[in-house]
């Protein structure tokens, strides 16, 4: 009988230290991610799992707050700005902080119930654009595509409208916050309007936007992609680039595609 309680004693030590083990090699990645849509991280959650790693979502309301908690250790990784508001808010802020991969981008359309394309703008007509000088840069950048207006060379992906030559149309430049845009649509001859705000009230930015903006380009080098941050000391950890390839599949671009209906695509080939 002492036989047996000692067998037993030294099986359950064993359990107990095999559970230890197991729990010690596991590991819990936190990335940082603002608002309540997320679900192409679940399948990467699954995958991960199965490999032996945990990975937590932590949920911001503020897109300044994840790059203070990933400078500070509090996460590890975050998933919810762009390329150029990291590199912008880093620099501000002396953050060493890098990007390791890109993830989705949202491509800005202007809409009008006026007109059906940019070729249809009369003279003198009225434009509306969101007031941040990022989307005042990207809407420039539409118009001269379009061509309603012309650049000069070497405005940079965000150009003023200083940076303009010519307007031979005379059209007129309405700023507004981005918040007001799609409420001006009414009172302009076209509005450009970020595309969570398009969603929100009803628009489809592939069947309602009379331009759209070119989302090609998809590097790291393309500011307005939005990206996968790491601190710059860890941004070759290969556990990190690991997950970035998990983003980067078939399977996350189709929850993508099918979630935002077009208002957010992937921005990456997989």
């Amino acid at each position: 009988m002492k036989t047996q309680i000692i067998k037993n004693l030294a099986f359950a030590a064993f359990l107990a230290a095999a559970a230890f083990s197991a729990s010690a090699q596991a590991q819990t990645v936190k990335v940082g991610v603002v608002g309540e849509n997320n679900e192409q991280w679940k399948p990467i959650i699954e995958k991960l799992k199965q490999e032996g790693t945990e990975l937590e979502l932590v949920k911001f309301n503020d897109y300044q707050l994840p790059n203070r908690a990933l400078e500070d250790g509090d996460i590890d990784l975050h998933a919810c700005m762009t390329g150029r508001f990291l590199k912008t808010e880093s620099e501000a802020h002396g953050y060493h902080l890098k990007a390791i991969g890109t993830t989705l981008i949202a491509p800005l359309g202007v809409y009008s119930k006026k007109v059906k394309s940019l070729a249809e703008l009369p003279d003198g007509a009225t434009i509306a654009i969101p007031s941040d000088p990022i989307t005042t840069g990207r809407a420039l950048r539409v118009l001269e595509a379009g061509g309603v207006l012309k650049l000069k060379d070497g405005a940079g992906w965000t150009p003023t409208v200083k940076d303009i030559t010519e307007n031979p149309h005379q059209v007129q430049f309405h700023f507004v916050d981005p918040g007001n845009a799609f409420a001006v649509l009414d009172d302009v001859t076209a509005s450009f309007i970020n595309g969570g705000f398009a969603v929100d009230h009803g628009l489809s930015v592939r069947k309602d936007a009379i331009a759209v903006e070119n989302t090609e380009g998809w590097g790291l080098d393309n500011p307005f992609v939005n990206v996968i941050a790491a601190r710059e000391s860890e941004a070759a950890n290969p556990l990190f680039l690991h997950i970035v390839e998990l983003y980067h599949t078939k399977e996350v671009a189709d929850i993508i595609e099918n979630t935002y209906k077009g208002a957010i695509i992937p921005a990456f080939k997989y």
